[in-house]
């Protein structure tokens, strides 16, 4: 389950007299969203990027350095062969004579996707199919050397030898719901963030994939309306807590003997999250986690003759982070790792034999991303919450000395892009008054020039009122510290008394309260006389290991406990009407908004739940039980944590919103909820967006939403 909420609630905008008037529509067409710039491949000398231009006609690389463009890649206009006008996206071989490029974009879930790929061989000016086969292509992966490509066309793979012009099928048991080979399944997409699991070793000759077999995993399905006269059914394969996983294991195939091996790892291995060979040599690094996702290791793995040791293991008495495989990376005989094993999240040197060499960041703050790795000036790049958890600047450490030196310049949120090993770096800066600055830097951080300051938008900003964002602290249930934001309306009366939407997402390591420019529809609620504030509970991000996972298997007792503490606290202001106060959520906010107002005893007159988990039964086994362990494990926690069990306890004028084909958090949760609502005589107001998913987007959607949200806060307030 990802947070959501980052791209619903922003920062406070309002109107004045001589302004010109907010709306919905011009806040969901992105009228107020900040540009950024084109996504830029780094080269593989870290000299300079790829990147395409705004018609993605042309596929340009410029120097990092001077910013001018060195070369012009691939033009539709100039190469030969060329059937199309325009592309969608690309990806260029690590040798760069060699790219493929996509068109027929078509999603499969929230990251995946198909599409019609065509290869363009740089040096001939030359582009054509890139296979022959029905079937749309995904998560094209190149060798090293750019000479061969492995993709996928309905979970098989095929590999490309380009020097020979020939194409051969790896794999032959791929069927859907069923058998995939080198992609991911429902669940390791939406969780573990990633759709391949696929890799060739360093000198090409070996070809490492991970094999799900998913047919003991239970089936879901949606019914999708589509205007038809019979609606269909569409039916995936998705593990609920408790409920049988993918049997996984990794497999290689040997490109010269045509032959493949199953890896020795332990044959209790339930998640294969990420595999990667090492720089040199036959080794696959294979990073594992079992069922609980407390125990993390990582096996060295001889891909020829398939022996297996063990090199990292990590045990946590709640959870690893499966984020923290991500920063795994190697170089020589080293790699860097991220563990919370201090306390909080801190950088690590190994070597490859799995001693630990040094521990490179230390203090009571979060590193939040490890960014790059130069193995030559013996540097490691990365991002952190050092100064305040509202806050992310980005630094870098000297793995040998020890010396850390901060890169970026402005206080707020930074985020970064390096080149390869680290020589450049594109900087993205905002705070809660500054849309977003995207500039290019050395690896000293000296800014090189200015790839996107969003004049325009500064421009059309200018034209309207932008009041101060109050960040402030609230106590928690239990008495902590608590971050939160207020936002007041533009023509504020301390002597009135305003009613009070709180909105948040409160999931575990997420945050809400961010020192971030943004404007969404809550900017907009502020001109219709609300007040709006935002509070990050117990359980949520960039506040050390204890606050983050202080939830575990106890979801949604303190994320309510506190919303319901902090709503104490803001009807004790002598500008708010205690008697009404709403709270808003959408996903695990929609789930926390069901829970708060079934143990806050009355606190809150309205609430509004979108596409909330009712049940975490219901929901996925990997996140499900990261924080709660199986259902046959904590029957207890599931109990308590679930609003269908709450829901006599409902106090509150609720609405409930849903898209019908949410294939992440189901339809099932609301339906369930809904009878148990009306088993205890609750009135409830509902709405459903047939068809849509669990973002329900599109401008026309989005605003539709929330012109209801606001009517149904100020008709039950």
């Amino acid at each position: 389950m990802k947070n959501i909420f980052g791209l619903l609630l922003a920062g406070l905008l309002f109107t004045t007299a001589n302004a010109q008037q907010l709306n919905l529509r011009d806040i969901n067409s992105g009228k107020y969203y900040a540009r950024g710039v084109q996504s830029v491949t780094s080269s593989a000398d870290g000299e300079s990027y790829f990147q395409a231009d705004r018609e993605n006609k042309m596929i340009i690389k410029y120097s990092y350095k001077t910013g001018l463009p060195v070369d012009t890649i691939f033009n539709v206009k100039t190469a030969r062969d060329c059937t199309f006008d325009s592309f969608q996206g690309f990806l260029i071989s690590p040798d760069e004579k060699r790219l493929v490029v996509f068109n027929d974009y078509e999603r499969i879930y929230r990251h995946s996707f198909k599409a019609n790929y065509y290869y363009y061989d740089v040096r001939r000016n030359l582009v054509r199919k890139l296979t022959e086969n029905k079937g749309k292509q995904s998560i094209p992966t190149f060798s090293h050397d750019g000479r061969m490509l492995a993709y996928v066309i309905d979970n098989n793979i095929w590999l490309t030898k380009f020097d020979y012009d020939t194409e051969s099928q790896v794999t032959r048991d791929g069927e859907i719901n069923k058998i995939i080979n080198g992609g991911t399944d429902w669940v390791y997409e939406e969780e573990f963030g990633t759709t391949r699991l696929m890799d060739f070793s360093a000198d090409g000759r070996l070809l490492a994939f991970v094999r799900f077999d998913e047919t003991a995993v239970p089936q879901y399905s949606m019914q999708m309306y589509e205007n038809k006269l019979y609606p269909w059914q569409f039916t995936f394969k998705y593990p609920k807590a408790g409920e049988q996983n993918s049997e996984v294991t990794c497999n290689v195939f040997d490109i010269d003997s045509k032959t493949i091996r199953k890896m020795n790892i332990p044959e209790t291995t339930e998640y294969i999250p990420r595999i990667e060979f090492l720089p040199e040599g036959d080794e696959l690094a294979i990073m594992t986690l079992n069922r609980d996702q407390n125990r993390f290791e990582m096996f060295f793995t001889n891909a020829r003759s398939a022996v297996a040791r063990s090199v990292l293991n990590e045990i946590n008495d709640r959870y690893v982070d499966s984020e923290l495989l991500n920063t795994i990376r190697f170089f020589g005989n080293q790699f860097t790792y991220v563990s919370e094993k201090s306390g909080y999240a801190h950088i690590y040197l190994y070597d490859n034999t799995g001693v630990m060499q040094k521990q490179l960041t230390s203090g009571n703050y979060d590193v939040t991303g490890l960014l790059a790795v130069d193995p030559i000036s013996k540097t490691v790049f990365y991002e952190a919450a050092e100064e305040s958890p509202l806050q992310r600047a980005i630094y870098k450490v000297d793995m040998v000395k020890g010396t850390k030196t901060k890169l970026s310049a402005k206080q707020g949120s930074n985020s970064a892009t390096f080149s390869e090993n680290g020589k450049y770096f594109i900087n993205n800066y905002t705070n809660v008054t500054t849309p977003r600055l995207v500039t290019v830097h050395d690896a000293t951080g000296k800014e090189l020039r200015v790839l996107e300051d969003n004049a325009a938008l500064n421009r059309t900003l200018s034209s309207v009122t932008l009041p101060k964002k109050e960040f402030i602290t609230v106590k928690s249930a239990d008495g902590q510290d608590l971050n939160a934001y207020i936002m007041k309306p533009a023509d504020f009366n301390a002597s009135r008394k305003y009613p009070l939407l709180m909105v948040q997402y409160s999931g575990p390591n997420s945050q809400s309260v961010r020192d971030s420019y943004g404007i969404d529809w809550t900017d907009y609620l502020t001109t219709q006389g609300f007040v709006v504030a935002c509070v990050d509970g117990r359980g949520t991000g960039a506040r050390g290991e204890d606050f983050r996972k202080c939830t575990y298997m106890n979801l949604g007792i303190y994320e309510s406990d506190d919303q319901v503490a902090a709503a104490k606290y803001f009807a004790s202001l002598p500008y708010i009407d205690g008697s009404k106060m709403a709270i808003w959520g959408w996903s695990y906010g929609g789930y926390n908004v069901l829970m708060s107002m079934s143990r806050g005893n009355g606190t809150f007159k309205a609430g509004v739940a979108i596409a909330p988990v009712t049940d975490w039964r219901f929901y996925d086994s990997v996140y499900s039980e990261r924080f709660m362990r199986t259902p046959q494990q904590n029957d207890t926690g599931y109990a308590a944590g679930s609003p269908i069990n709450l829901a006599n306890k409902l106090e509150g004028n609720l609405l409930l919103v849903h898209g019908s084909a949410d294939d992440n958090v189901h339809f099932q949760n609301t339906m369930d909820y809904t009878a148990a609502l009306i088993k205890a005589n609750k009135q409830f107001d509902m709405f459903v967006f047939t068809d849509k998913d669990h973002s329900i987007g599109g401008s026309a959607n989005r605003t539709y939403l929330f012109e209801k949200v606001i009517k149904f806060l100020k008709t039950n307030m």
